[in-house]
């Protein structure tokens, strides 16, 4: 049985110049996002819902 230690949540982000990359989570906030919400990644800081 697992202890989902090994659970990983990654969301799809469009940057601002038109790609895409993938980006690892949270609980919280992957339990909080729906599509077309905007995420800030700031230097040294976890990705936030804004």
């Amino acid at each position: 049985m697992t202890d989902g230690s090994n659970m990983y949540r990654y969301v799809e982000i469009r940057l601002a110049d038109g790609s895409t990359t993938k980006v690892r989570v949270g609980r919280d906030l992957w339990k909080s996002v729906e599509a077309g919400d905007r995420i800030v990644k700031r230097p040294g800081a976890d990705p936030v819902k804004e």
